[in-house]
């Protein structure tokens, strides 16, 4: 039988792990409207545990190496999963307390789980396609779980009604499998631990011009997706008025084109220019979003969530590969889960944000959404021309200068 490859593995992991978040954060908004929550709270409770995974995320840089990931990894797993199972037991006890703090267990795992998923793949393997590779498994697995969650949602299986609680148990039946594979999966390739773990990654950063550009970015760009589509199924619920069962259909079928359009678009739709990627993957989101903010009509607000959502998955290798694999492996680790504190801490203020304009009116989600894409358009841009300005040879010298001061310290 054919040995599978260890990044192959991870992969299957996370697929299984996908297929879990997808089929139980599809529905963990109206689970919480379920049990009395209202939008406002449901937005401050997210918030709130994303700044709570920023705090572990940055404890995991400090304290965890690449040698130690793996038993991290499946550690998180299993948290997740005695959690998910005291969440279940909750429902409709009006246990306040007790579900808050559940619901922050569950995301603020999440996030140390997906965070950690592409240093672990590192170890073995570290270009473009594997990371391109690597996101569009997540999402592909994140809208099949959607997808098993939407067909079984309002049916009887084996006699017993699918709803919100139920959809929680089947997730974590898919939770197990991935604990499953990462508790078997084997890291027997030597890993080389940074020379000085007390090294600051931000000192690092600041040594790397487009580094630095490209942090700012991703907290521009976090803080403008979370600010639109933070609460995608309320608003579809209750703004649009769809059924559970329509909104999931909805999610289903856009999220699938969606994967699709990334991986054409990764084997042979990237644009030679990357001007005009930009230009596709933001610019048409910027135009509608503005559109939407100032007719206030729900078709054109339709069209630009349809359009946003199609286009997530598009062009990773050049919105985010180029810059991530820049950084030298023995700061991988270090610079992922940094570059996450950054996107996490962005989302949680553009979730505060959303829920906020939430209750003033649809339109200025996507109003506010809009100014802040002014920002992470312009940084997008400007990325683009660093880097095919910034003359290779340069950028190495100051790499390997930093690299070799490093080293006298750890010395």
């Amino acid at each position: 039988m054919k040995k599978i490859k260890s990044e192959n593995q991870i992969l299957k992991m996370l697929a299984f792990l996908s297929l879990s978040i997808g089929l139980w954060e599809n529905f963990r908004q109206l689970w919480l409207e379920d049990n009395g929550f209202s939008a406002m709270q449901i937005s401050q409770i997210t918030s709130i545990a994303t700044f709570v995974s920023v705090i572990g995320i940055l404890g995991v840089s400090r304290k965890i190496t690449l040698g130690k990931l793996k038993g991290f990894m499946s550690f998180t797993i299993f948290v997740k999963f005695l959690n998910l199972v005291i969440l279940y037991d909750l429902n409709h006890t009006m246990q306040t307390f007790s579900i808050n703090l559940t619901i922050i267990i569950d995301i603020v795992t999440s996030y140390l789980i997906t965070t950690s998923v592409y240093p672990l793949i590192t170890i073995f393997v570290k270009n473009n396609t594997i990371y391109s590779k690597r996101k569009l498994t997540e999402y592909l697995f994140r809208d099949v779980g959607i997808l098993v969650g939407g067909f079984l949602f309002g049916r009887s299986v084996l006699g017993i009604f699918v709803n919100y609680n139920i959809c929680l148990y089947i997730s974590i039946v898919f939770l197990v499998m991935a604990m499953f594979v990462m508790f078997n999966l084997k890291t027997c390739k030597k890993v080389k631990s940074n020379p000085n773990p007390k090294a600051s990654i931000v000192k690092y950063i600041a040594n790397h011009k487009i580094l630095k550009v490209y942090c700012i970015y991703t907290f521009i760009g976090s803080m403008a997706m979370s600010t639109g589509l933070g609460l995608k199924m309320l608003t579809l619920t209750n703004y649009f008025q769809f059924s559970e069962g329509i909104a999931t259909n909805y999610l289903v079928i856009v999220g699938l084109i969606c994967d699709l359009i990334g991986v054409l678009a990764l084997k042979y739709l990237t644009p030679k220019n990357d001007y005009i990627t930009i230009t596709i993957k933001f610019f048409i989101r910027f135009s509608l979003y503005t559109l939407a903010f100032f007719t206030d009509n729900l078709f054109v607000t339709i069209i630009a969530i349809t359009w946003s959502m199609l286009i997530g998955a598009a062009y990773e290798n050049v919105c985010d590969g180029y810059y991530i694999n820049a950084v030298e492996n023995e700061h991988q680790l270090t610079f992922t889960n940094f570059r996450y504190v950054i996107r996490y801490i962005g989302e949680a203020i553009g979730m505060f944000f959303c829920g906020l304009m939430y209750e003033k009116g649809l339109k200025y989600m996507f109003g506010l959404s809009a100014f802040f894409m002014i920002f992470q358009i312009t940084l997008a841009y400007r990325l683009i021309y660093m880097r095919t300005h910034t003359p290779k040879i340069e950028t190495l010298r100051k790499v390997q200068k930093y690299s070799r001061k490093r080293e006298r310290i750890a010395n």
